[in-house]
């Protein structure tokens, strides 16, 4: 049976998937998961797989997701994903070494894993008892509920951090340079890259002006930093990247779930900050933490939400209007060894992160 328990946080892996080469498993949080560590080949496989596929119509992505994981090479062959159902290949047995689906002798141990929203361990079922593991999917509560009282996600909700003034001039830099777009960063053969595809749609504008960004830096140190220091026992030393953000409704602007320190080139970051400079003046674009919920958080003009860059984290589609926010990262000088080590790792962009002492 699993190394783990119930109510014991789930391993984090990346595993290649049939449509997803590096397939991060830690980007799944926010609904049910389960996962099927199923032996390699014959009628146990078959049976297990069958009766999965009788309850497909459980497995929406929105309550409830699967994963299955696969070793035998003719049966990942034939895997296709699909919505609600997806296969891990693991065709060395890693993943199910960790989960101690196979032991180091390379005895199976088929089994089935029901993780809660947060991927935490809240079922497990040897393979004999499928059919008892696959019933207990509908009588699931709904998501938000799965926890019995109502989740908040650890995040500090701070006001009056730029004053208007300040947030209608970086508007207006915007406005005057336009936007590029902008894209997230991705393991690429060992090195962190920029990569443009469809997990965002945003646009950016670089602040350049070192006035301006001494000017940010003061106004975060003195009415930023404390508050993190009160709320969370951190000591910030340094900001990275000054940019202006545009989420725009005629481009349905987002930012899909994901987490801010998952590569070489974005380890050293410790806290995210999200200040928006126009709250009033557009309909969505507000963050959600899925491991925490549906709730969403919108900060008032200048205000700032500030979480730790290991949250799953989202920016819903703006639906009406274009908003604008200032989004800087904050580590300390451990986080700055981090960066350094790291740097022969990270693609160059220099206009990217400009890096000074908050």
């Amino acid at each position: 049976m699993s190394r783990f328990r119930v109510g014991e946080p789930a391993p984090w892996f990346t595993a290649p998937t049939p449509s997803n080469p590096r397939f991060h498993f830690s980007s799944v949080a926010g609904r049910y998961i389960l996962l099927g560590f199923l032996p390699a080949g014959g009628e146990a496989q078959a049976a297990a797989l069958t009766a999965l596929h009788a309850r497909r119509a459980l497995l929406d992505d929105d309550t409830v997701s699967a994963f299955v994981v696969l070793r035998d090479p003719h049966a990942i062959g034939r895997a296709r994903d699909g919505r609600g159902l997806r296969w891990f290949l693991d065709a060395d047995g890693a993943i199910s070494r960790l989960w101690g689906a196979l032991d180091e002798a390379g005895a199976e141990r088929p089994m089935w894993v029901l993780l809660d929203p947060a991927l935490r361990v809240l079922a497990l079922a040897p393979l004999e008892a499928t059919d008892a593991m696959l019933a207990r999917l509908a009588t699931l509560p709904r998501v938000e509920d799965h926890a019995g009282v109502t989740l908040h996600a650890p995040v500090l909700v701070v006001p009056r951090v730029l004053e208007p003034e300040l947030c209608r001039r970086l508007i207006d830099l915007y406005e005057a340079e336009g936007g590029q777009p902008s894209g997230v960063m991705r393991e690429v053969d060992g090195r962190t890259v920029g990569v443009l595809d469809d997990f965002k749609k945003r646009r950016d504008v670089f602040i350049r002006d070192p006035a301006l960004q001494a000017e940010l830096r003061t106004r975060l140190g003195r009415r930023l930093l404390p508050e993190i220091a009160k709320a969370f026992q951190f000591e910030a030393t340094r900001i990275e990247r000054y940019i202006v953000a545009s989420y725009d409704a005629e481009e349905g602007g987002y930012f899909r779930p994901h987490r801010d320190n998952t590569t070489k080139g974005t380890a050293h970051r410790k806290f995210a900050v999200s200040i928006n400079l126009n709250a009033e003046e557009f309909e969505g674009g507000d963050l959600r933490f899925p491991e925490f919920g549906p709730r969403t958080y919108r900060p008032p003009t200048g205000g700032a939400v500030v979480f730790s860059c290991t949250l799953l984290h989202e920016a819903t589609p703006v639906t009406r209007g274009r908003r604008y926010a200032y989004l800087p990262f904050l580590y300390d000088e451990a986080g700055a060894r981090i960066r350094a080590e790291n740097q022969p790792f990270l693609q160059p962009e220099p206009a990217a992160t400009d890096d000074a002492p908050a």
